[in-house]
């Protein structure tokens, strides 16, 4: 009995560590964004200038419409990412199922070029139909998984032949319409420069609400990996179980491409680093990919526009760098992504 108290505490011991963890990683790598920039302007120069009021001066313009403005975009965008790749993979059963992989991020990337042809630029709008594409996307693959079988290979060549699709779609209206052109590049890669405050509320908004109804049904996917007959065995339904947990997982990649672009391989990162150390359920898995997401992305964000200083990078290169490597680890040495 003893024994079985002491497991128990190290347990929670260790996830409470885990979540101040993420917690500081996130917070740590807030403030680095926020302090370092390529004009030199320390931190407290721009507190001081927000305390005083002074909103003509130069500290404040930095601070506010510069500096904090993209780390609040990086965190909501990592956030969702990370969180969105989680989900996806425990309900596809496949750890390289991210939604840059599957064509979620291409469905929603397709929506925003649309609307772009359309004269939308913000709002909410914006966030709404990228959801759609990306619903529309990853409800074809969950159809394809269930038709065709849901091996890891099945999954990943569909995904891989429906983001080109959407992408030749998206590059014949840039070709089209040359204001979407103007975009099309930084869209593409994924950058957080031209992310305004009317992209970013209510997407943050949409975000948050979201990433609270994942946490209350992350019970939900601990009972689906138990498998389908199982999992149907235990009362649930699984069919409306994947379509809910999908579309929320949708509606998280379609916020973040409706504010940074076609960001590559958070999705897969981070949700393999944190099963690394937290373990696959989900109630625990879920709330750290989201703050392990936001801190990653920011940091990302960070290197790309001040270690190349006076150039500034898309934070899409820094991560297709480190994600595309670690993306051929898994598939050669991952048994192709399959669970365990």
């Amino acid at each position: 009995m003893s024994s079985f108290v002491t497991s128990s505490c190290n347990k929670k011991g260790r996830t409470a560590g885990l979540y101040l963890a993420a917690a500081a990683f996130l917070l740590g790598s807030a403030l680095l964004s926020i302090s370092l920039g390529g004009t030199g302007t320390g931190l407290w120069k721009m507190l001081l200038s927000v305390v005083e009021g002074r909103t003509d001066s130069p500290e404040y313009g930095i601070f506010i419409f510069v500096r904090l403005r993209r780390t609040l975009a990086a965190v909501v965008c990592g956030a969702a990412l990370a969180t969105s790749g989680a989900v996806i993979q425990s309900v596809l059963a496949n750890r390289l199922a991210s939604p840059s992989i599957i064509g979620v991020n291409a469905g929603a990337g397709l929506a925003i070029t649309l609307c772009t042809a359309m004269g939308l630029y913000g709002g909410w709008q914006l966030s709404v139909f990228a959801f759609a594409g990306a619903l529309g996307a990853v409800l074809l693959v969950n159809a394809g998984a269930a038709k065709w079988g849901r091996s890891p290979g099945t999954v990943i060549l569909m995904g891989v032949a429906l983001s080109s699709l959407l992408g030749a779609v998206s590059d014949t209206v840039t070709t089209l319409v040359p204001e979407v052109g103007v975009m099309s590049n930084d869209f593409k890669m994924g950058d957080l420069s031209g992310a305004t405050y009317g992209r970013i509320l209510p997407g943050a908004a949409l975000v948050i609400v979201t990433l609270l109804a994942v946490f209350s049904l992350s019970a939900r996917l601990d009972v689906l990996s138990l498998g389908e007959q199982t999992a149907r065995g235990l009362g649930m339904n699984t069919r409306l179980t994947r379509m809910l947990m999908l579309t929320l997982a949708a509606l998280l990649a379609g916020c973040a491409v409706s504010i940074a672009g076609l960001l590559s391989f958070v999705g897969l990162l981070v949700p393999h680093a944190v099963r690394r150390l937290a373990g696959s359920r989900a109630g625990r898995l879920l709330p750290l990919c989201a703050l392990f997401g936001g801190g990653f992305v920011t940091l990302c964000d960070t290197v790309a526009r001040t270690v190349f200083t006076p150039y500034e990078l898309p934070v899409g290169i820094i991560m297709a760098f480190l994600g595309a490597p670690f993306f051929l680890f898994i598939l050669i040495k991952g048994r192709g992504g399959r669970m365990e």
